[in-house]
This record gives structure tokens, C-alpha cells and sequence, in this order.
């Protein structure tokens, strides 16, 4: 029986960090756009993927005892406009992971609480064109101790994280694109045991977790009441390594992937307080990450805390 439901691990890799299947909130950390002054929007999101195939190292496979993996995701946002060009945002997300086979019993509860502070630096307009940079400062800690070490059932990877990204906005009439990049130092994590097998032994519970970075490009049609785009992201772990053949995954694998996906965001004419968004997407290259599709959607309304006027 171990020897059965090792081989049954073995054969699954986590989720991409464990996480939030890329949101689609009113405004997050990765996009051009800032909540005005004394104003908070709350948002909420429904998010899921799923996937079948999987990259183990770079060898592409699937896993009939597991069948498909998926993860469902309640997001709740937070962003609050400290000034017109600082912004304060806060999110939580509840995670539920699943196997449509077998005996593995999947994970579900709270995961990480994630802060940012948002700030427009650069703002130039000449004519019809805008030019936009922002700088965000992030830190995310686990909500609560979940389990780390049971991949891939598990809701995330229990690190502490700080990271930095830089944005560049360019707008032309209601055409943009968009360029992000982050990098994220990420915190040791220890497990319930005091030994563990990477590529050697190690007589110790405190793993070494690599950092990684994130690259994020978008573009597409910006105008008052909608926000129409296509992106295309990248995750790199910088260290980590590969699954071994018929092991199981780990905390800190190598975790790089790949997507492209289409996003919208919708605010109501009458009431641009009043916003909807979703986003779809698919993974197209990885390594030691699922081959996974998802989709998000959810709705989010800016409240205003003073008589400030609501705009974007």
C-alpha cells in the first residue's frame, strides 16, 4: 500500500504555485489602473482549472490513477485609494483541490493572505497617448498552517513572499499594452518531519525554497466602461528541481510555465461603481507544472468614503 500511494503521487504535479487561478479583479497588482482617492472596491471571484496532462521535468505525461486534477478558488479583493496614485490592496483566496480518480482525498481551506502597495509614479499625457509606470510592493504570508507536504492535493506551498514589479502603461485613443515583470524572494518552509530526499538526503524540516519571477504582457481596448485585452504570462523558478521519474512532487520543485488567455472587464454606464470581470486561459509550455485550462469571473463595486467623485 505505500509503495501504491507513492506511485499515485508520483505521477501529479502541483498547480502553478499552489494558487489563485490569475485574477481578474477591478484592479490588482499587475494592471494600469488605480482606484481614486478615498474610494475602496471590494471584489469577489470564482476561479477554476483543471488539467490531465502534466510536465514532469520536461516529459510530458498524464496519470489515469489521478485522472483530472482541479482547483476551485473564492477570491476576496480589497483596494483601497489612499491617494489618486497610491493604492493599498489586500486579498484572500479559499482553495478546494479534487481528483476525479482514485483514493487521494483532496485539500481545501484558506491559503495565503497577500498585501500590496501600489503607486503611480509616472503619469505623462500628450494628446491623445498616455504613458503610465508603476512601482508594487508585495507581501503574502499563510493564513493558517495547511499542509505543505501532500502535493498535489495541497491549497498552496506555505512560503513567505516579498516581491517587487515594476509596469509600464502605454495608451494610444482606447488602444494600450501593457508590460510587468516581478521578482519574489520567498521564505523557507519547514515540514512535519526531520528528513527529506531532493537530490540528497537532507537530515533537516526547513526546506529551501527558490525565488521566482513573473512576467506579465497585455494589450487590447481601454475605454470608461470596458476594458477588453489578451495577455500572455510567464512563471520562472530560479533554482528548484526537476520531479524524478515515478517520485512524487515537492515544495520546491522547479515550477515554470507559460499561458495565454483573453480578459474583460465590464463597468455598468449608469453606475460605474458597479463592475464585472472574467478572464479564460491555458497553459502552452511548462515544467513540473499541470497542462492547465481555467477561467475566472466575479464582481466587484467602489464604495465611496467621502464625497470624492468616482473615476478612471
Amino acid at each position: 500500500m505505500k509503495m501504491y500511494y507513492k506511485w499515485l503521487l508520483s505521477n501529479a504535479v502541483l498547480l502553478l504555485l499552489c494558487g489563485v487561478m490569475y485574477p481578474a479583479q477591478a484592479q490588482t497588482e499587475q494592471d494600469a489602473l488605480m482606484m481614486p482617492k478615498n474610494n475602496l472596491c471590494v471584489a469577489l471571484s470564482y476561479g477554476y482549472s483543471s488539467w490531465t496532462n502534466y510536465w514532469e521535468g520536461t516529459l510530458k505525461r498524464n496519470n489515469d490513477n489521478i485522472g483530472a486534477l482541479s482547483t476551485q478558488s473564492a477570491t476576496l479583493m480589497l483596494n483601497y485609494g489612499i491617494t489618486n496614485n497610491l493604492n493599498l490592496l489586500a486579498a484572500i483566496p479559499y482553495i478546494s483541490v479534487n481528483a476525479s480518480k482514485g483514493t487521494l482525498q483532496g485539500l481545501n481551506g484558506f491559503q495565503d493572505i497577500n498585501l500590496f502597495v501600489k503607486w503611480k509614479p509616472v503619469a505623462s499625457v500628450w494628446g491623445n497617448r498616455k504613458f503610465s509606470v508603476f512601482a508594487v510592493g508585495g507581501y503574502s504570508t499563510p493564513s493558517n498552517n495547511y499542509n505543505i507536504d501532500f502535493m498535489p492535493m495541497c491549497v498552496g506551498l506555505g512560503s513567505k513572499v516579498l516581491s517587487g514589479r515594476l509596469t509600464a502603461d502605454y495608451q494610444r485613443n482606447k488602444l494600450f499594452a501593457t508590460l510587468s515583470g516581478a521578482y519574489m524572494l520567498r521564505g523557507n518552509v519547514r515540514l512535519d518531519r526531520e528528513a527529506y530526499y531532493t537530490t540528497r538526503q537532507i537530515n533537516s524540516s526547513e526546506v529551501y525554497m527558490p525565488n521566482a519571477g513573473n512576467f506579465l504582457l497585455m494589450a487590447g481596448y481601454r475605454s470608461r466602461t470596458l476594458i477588453a485585452q489578451a495577455f500572455m504570462e510567464n512563471m520562472t523558478t530560479f533554482g528548484g528541481f526537476d520531479i524524478r521519474r515515478n517520485d512524487m512532487p515537492f515544495v520546491s520543485n522547479r515550477m515554470n510555465s507559460t499561458k495565454a488567455g483573453l480578459e474583460a472587464k465590464y463597468y455598468v454606464p449608469r453606475n460605474t461603481a458597479l463592475g464585472f470581470h472574467a478572464n479564460a486561459w491555458r497553459t502552452l509550455s511548462g515544467r513540473n507544472v499541470g497542462e492547465s485550462t481555467g477561467f475566472m469571473a466575479g464582481i466587484d463595486y467602489a464604495f465611496k468614503l467621502s464625497k470624492h467623485t468616482i473615476g478612471r
